[in-house]
């Protein structure tokens, strides 16, 4: 599949649910392409977020936008099928969620998405080696995950580097995501350390004017 990179994608976690398709909406008028939907469990991540109706209540808000659905959830396996059928069009899993990573991984794919891996701020980059040829987007996480609104970490420029480095030296297709403090003072440099596809939920949403501050981010990528 082929993307206008990079992108941005706007994480719903931090939008206004009671007036939900609304924010979306001024998300894809100001030109977004991809929602970034971050599911949550209160078990893998020390928080509870939303389910599939959520994400089925942003695809039917949005029918062209690209759904990228990130699983921080324990034993993802069994609810892969539920965010198929709410629209997802990509599924990410975390490395540390997933003791058979591969399978999880082609678990995904049978149902014709695509499917990434997520990695936390403490994780050895050189885990994913093994299924780097497999997923379709590595997903470097640059904050904790459970919570929005985090401070970005400074270590995560290195990481995104690190993958893009790999994927030019081995040939690798796989997409590099990030999330986590993503605004306007750091996505330029975000950007320039590799990441494709950037994750923002609290300064896209909680801005004053949803439209103009997309405009604004996606003018300094």
């Amino acid at each position: 599949m082929n993307f206008n990179l990079p992108v941005l994608a706007p994480s719903i976690l931090a939008a206004d649910f009671s007036q939900l398709g609304n924010d979306i909406e001024q998300c894809t008028d100001a030109g977004i392409d991809w929602i970034h939907c971050d599911i949550m469990d209160g078990h893998f991540v020390p928080n509870i977020s939303y389910g599939p109706a959520i994400v089925k209540a942003a695809a039917e808000s949005a029918p062209e936008a690209f759904m990228d659905v990130h699983l921080m959830i324990e034993d993802p396996d069994k609810y892969v099928g539920d965010y198929v059928d709410a629209g997802a069009d990509l599924i990410t899993v975390h490395y540390e969620a997933c003791p058979h990573l591969h399978r999880s991984l082609q678990n995904i794919k049978k149902y014709g998405l695509m499917a990434g891996v997520a990695v936390n701020p403490a994780t050895s980059l050189h885990n994913l080696e093994p299924v780097l040829e497999y997923a379709d987007l590595i997903l470097i996480m640059s904050v904790n995950p459970g919570f929005g609104g985090q401070s970005f970490i400074e270590s995560s420029y290195d990481r995104l580097q690190e993958m893009a480095r790999l994927k030019e030296e081995k040939g690798y297709s796989y997409l590099i995501e990030v999330d986590g403090g993503v605004g306007l003072k750091n996505i330029e440099q975000v950007r320039e350390s590799g990441a494709e596809i950037l994750v923002a939920g609290s300064s896209v949403f909680k801005a004053e004017n949803i439209g103009n501050r997309v405009k604004e981010l996606l003018s300094k990528l």
